[in-house]
């Protein structure tokens, strides 16, 4: 890598913001001699310019010695943030590769079939005519000879050891503030009827019952290793497949992989990693095995792709907490704050708490922002809203309140099979309609009059029923799991003001909130630590229904910014004043290798979390896809 062609390969014509400060500092702390350097940019930074200029920086093959890494790779875990690479005209020379079933086969009579189940993939020795001209080998072929090779997070991992995405000098990660956590979730075994295809040729015990419910679920994976070893043989004695015959081959051939890692990972006494287990109902039901530390996974699929790497994100919060993490050294990583260009007057903060959204309060405080929701809609009444529901249960229990109100005209939602559907058929409208989301805190993009304010009904803490965050409060790491938490707050405080003259605001119904600023000041990058300092409490209309109708404008002048919802001069944060007193008690069981005892005064049993979740999924499934 040569830290002086970062500036020369920025691809603008020129520069905004604080990007040609950022690009020097980045090129001061490679030219220093860090491996790894963390770049923490705000929203509207221009990341995907600031990641092109460092990939451009990459040993070239006229400069490389024989066997030396050359050029770079660019990846995100978010498949619309590859989206949105694929659609800038000055990123174009990135070339983009997606999983084979994002590609559909060009041969007569299977043009509806994804490559990934083409004739190549179904029968022995197909040769096939036309695979020169294939979308998706095509666009491998090139990714893989090209300077700077695209691809989501997932792919990127799935390819690590193969001979076509080599080790590559330079290796840029866009949104990696959840790099552990995707690991974590990308390395989980889920043994489950959808997952495991022989799941009737095997009996599944009851693991919880045994004096150690790993060592037993390994033993459990052993045999089922070899069920589908059988299994995956008799498909491979076939000269050709059905589609749904090639998509249990391959199946079969995932899971034995995964399963081999496990059992691996797990018998190996120098092994780093901490592994959990869920089976909830006994014998029978499905098993899921989760690892806490994913150091050794992420040398193998990212820290060995490459010997210089830039990690982008606004959310690094804390550079020693975090490279412990992902198993780097904080000796060896610097850190380079971005300055954030947005006046802070055109995002502000409102304090609109109607008390907390613990499982155990929120049928209390539900009715409460549901009315509140009618007194904002009626603030504004021309003006499309987002309210971030955290879960399914949040969102349809406000999704039906609001109907009773007489509201059900201006509101929409989605659900998980057609969250993307809906997301665009909302953003397309002119009216001001109001979007009840799921997991729409990250790579959400509502510029201008997309949306001009938005809610957050509930402090987004982990799921508390998830087994390694569980275990991780038991051993005692409150911090990271406040972290986290910040983490996505600060990151849907993104998502309606992207531009330094855009402008919107946010209110905070959940007064849990609070007491997470209160309890991570010190976390807070100072451009979001301003936004808090700043927060006041707004004047909204009474509450009226009819008001709250709306009239849906879709063209005429919109207000100002100084126009725009309230705000108060001094601005300063309130304190809720209250502590938890939850009692929620945790179902399943859990079990852990190699833990640490706890102890400490945050000690405290896994139902004393600050926001046990709603039993939804991993709070990550909705972003992470092959490509």
């Amino acid at each position: 890598m040569d830290p002086d062609r970062i500036l020369p390969s920025f691809p603008a014509p020129s520069y905004r913001g604080a990007q040609e400060q950022a690009l020097c500092d980045i090129r001061d702390a490679f030219a220093a001699g860090n491996d790894v350097v963390l770049v923490r940019a705000p929203t509207g930074s221009g990341k995907s310019l600031l990641a092109r200029s460092i990939a451009g920086a990459a040993r070239t093959t006229e400069e490389a010695k024989p066997a030396q890494a050359t050029d770079a790779y660019y990846t995100t875990p978010q498949v619309s943030q590859l989206d949105d690479v694929a659609e800038d005209e000055l990123l174009e020379d990135l070339s983009i590769i997606r999983g084979k079933s994002n590609y559909t086969c060009i041969l007569n009579g299977e043009t509806d079939t994804p490559v990934d189940r083409a004739p190549c993939a179904r029968q022995k020795g197909f040769d096939c005519t036309v695979r020169h001209r294939c979308p998706y080998f095509s666009d491998r072929a090139i990714a893989s000879n090209r300077k700077i090779a695209a691809m989501t997070l997932a792919y990127f991992m799935q390819t690590a050891g193969s001979d076509v995405f080599r080790q590559r000098d330079v290796v840029v990660i866009d949104e990696a503030h959840g790099l552990a956590e995707w690991a974590e979730m990308y390395a989980t075994i889920d043994l489950n009827p959808n997952t495991v295809p022989v799941w009737d040729d095997v009996g599944v015990p009851n693991v919880t019952t045994a004096d150690d419910p790993l060592e037993r679920t390994v033993r459990f994976a052993e045999a089922l290793l070899q069920v589908c070893s059988n299994a995956k043989d008799e498909l491979l004695t076939k000269s050709e497949l059905t589609p749904e015959e090639a998509s249990r081959r391959d199946r079969l051939q995932e899971l034995r992989s995964e399963l081999k890692w496990f059992i691996e990972d797990y018998r190996d006494p120098e092994s780093p990693t901490t592994w959990v287990v869920d089976q909830f109902g006994g014998e029978g039901e499905p098993i899921t095995a989760k690892p806490l530390d994913p150091a050794r996974y992420l040398k193998h699929t990212v820290w060995d792709r490459g010997n210089k790497f830039a990690l982008l994100s606004a959310t690094i919060l804390n550079k020693d907490a975090f490279c412990r993490g992902v198993g780097l050294d904080p000796s060896n990583v610097a850190l380079v704050d971005v300055e954030h260009t947005f006046p802070v007057e055109n995002r502000p903060l409102y304090d609109v708490t109607q008390g907390k959204m613990t499982y155990e309060h929120r049928d209390e405080t539900i009715p409460k922002i549901a009315r509140l929701l009618v007194r904002l809609m009626a603030k504004h009444p021309d003006e499309k809203g987002l309210v971030h529901c955290h879960s399914y249960a949040i969102q349809s229990e406000l999704r039906k309140r609001l109907a009773q109100l007489g509201l059900g005209g201006r509101i929409r939602g989605h659900d998980k099979a057609n969250r993307d559907a809906e997301l665009e058929t909302w953003k397309a409208s002119s009216g001001a309609d109001v979007f009840l989301s799921v997991k729409m805190e990250e790579a959400l993009d509502l510029k201008g009059d997309l949306c001009r304010w938005q809610v957050i009904c509930k402090a987004p803490y982990l799921n508390t029923n998830d087994s390694r965050v569980a275990q991780r409060l038991e051993d005692g790491q409150w911090s990271w799991y406040r972290r986290a938490a910040l983490r996505t707050v600060i990151q849907a405080c993104g998502r309606v003001v992207r531009a330094p003259d855009d402008y919107g605001a946010t209110y905070l119904a959940d007064s849990s909130l609070l007491q997470l600023f209160d309890r991570t000041r010190s976390e807070m990058p100072e451009w979001f630590a301003e936004q808090v300092r700043r927060m006041s409490t707004p004047d909204l209309p009474e509450f009226d229904q009819e008001a709250a109708g709306g009239r849906g404008r879709s063209s005429g002048s919109r207000p100002s910014p100084r126009s725009s919802p309230s705000r108060s001069s001094s601005g300063s944060s309130r304190s809720s004043g209250s502590s938890r007193s939850s009692s929620r008690q945790s179902s399943g069981s859990t079990s852990s290798r190699g833990r640490s005892g706890t102890g400490g005064e945050n000690s405290r049993s896994r139902s004393q979390s600050d926001d046990a979740d709603d039993r939804s999924n991993h709070p990550l499934s909705d972003v992470w896809g092959d490509g």
